[in-house]
């Protein structure tokens, strides 16, 4: 969005320091599950936004968004203080603004592109996104946009960040809209897999009451997929189905006693350690004593979720293993920082090879082997090449697995007419969400794989677009 405005003095701009973020003192915040953040004044979020050069549109930050947030437009308003009029801003494109300003890996998409990078720090974005969010629901509410009434109904299946949003953009054409989830409370990965300390639960229920308060339905604890299935849905009067999914299902090691007591998947491990138990996910029970040593097995963002929130909860030694270096990780450098920050330890170039059992038959020892990196393999990194005789232990009362997740295919295949692809994801149209069965769409990580939250709300906003079309034609 094009907007006059006075010329920019782009030198004295670069010359300038943005305020740095500023974090709770570590001492304090691993006590708690409080963000570990501090709320921005609105003084310190004009000077951010102050220090923005505001490149020539479309600007390098703007191109970087999944969802396409006109982020110096934004800015503009920040710094004027209209935090009101930024908020709208980004509303225009984004249905999650509280949420994406929270937990996208803002490093490596708009402030990762801020120009700014090449002479120092750039606008810290994503801080500026949610404090203007949360400012404006704190001083104006916050209402959906609601269509007149078209007489279609669609079904949402999975209340993740994808449906949300789906949903949110369905109701703005008139269209009823019921949303499934085979939780007992809504939010998919946003309520059960990120930790508070990074998304507050809080904010996530303000998403979801922004969807009840303009209507839209909740049908929890209900997996659609053998009974109720599809069929069923349309059977109920359904015009379209939206399979928002996501990616639930851990990547298991294939490794000698992988399946000791002791040994847990990540995701349960995050889910048990929520602070309100009641609303855990299906079959996940109480969360066990994790001991005074814990060991992590993996790389990525929810590698490091899981060592904060054990340090949290009072596990005195917290080591991350690797099996290739710090460069090829991939998760937010910012996450593992903050890690090691608040106690963690990282072990690199270290495969699990084994787990042992102490005499009470409980996890007590990792067999670890030492590697080198070879050529690069499939995914483009260089290849963990164990070193023979390299051979050593780790102590650990816990072993948490946090190798990714896949696609469950044990509900994508018993749905009649679906096509799918390896590993149970859905095959649908990039633009339009379509899938193989007429009247079904799919979008997030269920047709993508594990993505970011950003990604799989603007798959949501496409397939409500089609849907919408769809329907028209009907």
């Amino acid at each position: 969005m094009t907007v006059d405005r006075p010329p920019v003095d782009r030198k004295a701009r670069l010359k300038a320091v943005p305020p740095s973020p500023e974090l709770r003192p570590v001492a304090e915040r691993i006590q708690d599950f409080q963000p570990a953040l501090v709320d921005l004044t609105p003084e310190a979020a004009k000077a951010i936004a102050a220090v923005c050069i505001h490149c020539p549109d479309p600007a390098p930050c703007q191109k970087a968004c999944p969802a396409g947030n006109d982020i110096s437009e934004a800015l503009w308003l920040i710094e004027d203080g209209d935090f009101l009029g930024a908020a709208e801003v980004y509303r225009r494109t984004s249905t999650l603004p509280e949420v994406c300003g929270r937990v996208c890996p803002h490093e490596d998409l708009c402030q990762g592109a801020c120009v700014r990078n090449k002479r120092g720090l750039p606008v810290y974005t994503g801080q500026l996104e949610a404090f203007v969010s949360d400012y404006a629901r704190v001083h104006n509410g916050r209402t959906l946009p609601v269509g007149e009434d078209t007489g279609k109904k669609v079904a949402i299946v999975g209340a993740g960040p994808s449906g949300l949003s789906c949903a949110a953009r369905l109701r703005q054409t008139g269209h009823q809209v019921v949303v499934f989830d085979k939780n007992p409370a809504p939010g998919g990965l946003l309520r059960y897999g990120i930790p508070d300390f990074k998304l507050p639960v809080e904010v996530v229920q303000d998403q979801v009451q922004d969807l009840l308060d303009v209507g839209v339905t909740l049908e929890l604890a209900t997996e659609i997929g053998k009974s109720p299935s599809i069929d069923d849905l349309f059977e109920r009067g359904f015009d379209a189905v939206y399979l928002g999914l996501g990616t639930w299902k851990d990547t298991r090691l294939n490794a000698p006693g992988a399946d000791l007591p002791g040994v847990v998947q990540a995701s349960e491990f995050l889910y048990q350690a929520k602070a309100d138990l009641p609303s855990l996910a299906s079959g996940v029970g109480e969360l066990e004593g994790l001991g005074r040593r814990l060991v992590v097995v993996g790389g990525g963002d929810t590698a490091s979720d899981c060592m904060r929130t054990a340090l949290r909860l009072g596990v005195e030694e917290v080591t991350c293993v690797y099996r290739r270096t710090e460069q090829e990780m991939p998760g937010s450098p910012h996450d593992r920082q903050l890690a090691q920050e608040e106690g963690a330890q990282f072990k690199y170039l270290i495969q699990p090879v084994r787990f042992i059992a102490g005499p009470d038959g409980r996890v007590a020892e990792v067999e670890c082997l030492e590697c080198q990196l070879g050529e690069p393999d499939s995914s483009g990194r260089p290849r963990p090449l164990p070193i023979e005789g390299s051979e050593f232990t780790l102590p650990a009362d816990t072993v948490i697995l946090a190798l990714g997740y896949w696609a469950d295919d044990a509900l994508t295949t018993h749905i009649p007419g679906l096509e799918t692809e390896r590993g149970g994801l859905i095959v649908a149209d990039a633009e339009t969400g379509a899938t193989s069965r007429p009247g079904v769409f799919a979008g997030g990580d269920a047709v993508s794989g594990p993505d970011l939250v950003g990604t799989a709300m603007v798959a949501g906003h496409r397939a409500a677009a089609a849907i919408d079309e769809y329907l028209s034609q009907g």
